[in-house]
């Protein structure tokens, strides 16, 4: 098996995938509780989600197998210049290759594309390494969270300009 990976816009033969990574790796940094996205009702059909205006779901891909994705869409209750990231999660095997950073990198870029000028983003303790990329990608830590995505039990909120 290469350690080379693909990024790719996520088509409807996804989903599946997709749903099983977030029921997969959220519960793995006990993110599985009331108020976290593995209960968005999008989980099951990224695909249909993303295909909005103003959307970008990417996945990651080896060796034909999908190991993970990210993407943005317009933050739920707030002002339209802002996106945020949103359900980027990674299996272990999509870990430590340059995944992560890649991933972001094509975000970011989409995000300028549909014409946002700030990306904002939640996360909750314990994901130090997902903070880390953050971190090394230009976000900024806030105090309080942004908008209304229902996502009560975050407790790290971070923005970027773009």
């Amino acid at each position: 098996m290469t350690s080379a990976f693909l990024i790719r816009p996520i088509e409807p033969s996804d989903n599946a995938a997709m749903a099983a990574i977030i029921r997969s790796v959220m519960p793995e940094f006990g993110a599985d509780g009331p108020g976290f996205a593995i209960h968005d009702a999008e989980v099951d059909t990224m695909y249909q989600a993303y295909a909005q205006p103003r959307c970008s779901y990417f996945v990651v891909e080896r060796d034909g197998v999908v190991i993970g994705g990210g993407g943005v869409a317009p933050l739920e209750g707030g002002e339209p210049e802002v996106c945020e990231l949103r359900k980027m999660y990674f299996l272990p095997a999509a870990r430590g290759i340059g995944a992560g950073t890649a991933m972001m990198q094509r975000c970011l870029d989409a995000a300028r594309t549909h014409g946002f000028r700030r990306c904002y983003l939640e996360t909750l303790t314990g994901m130090d390494a997902a903070q880390a990329l953050y971190r090394r990608s230009g976000f900024t830590p806030l105090c309080a969270p942004m908008g209304g995505t229902g996502h009560f039990s975050c407790d790290h909120f971070f923005i970027r300009e773009l």
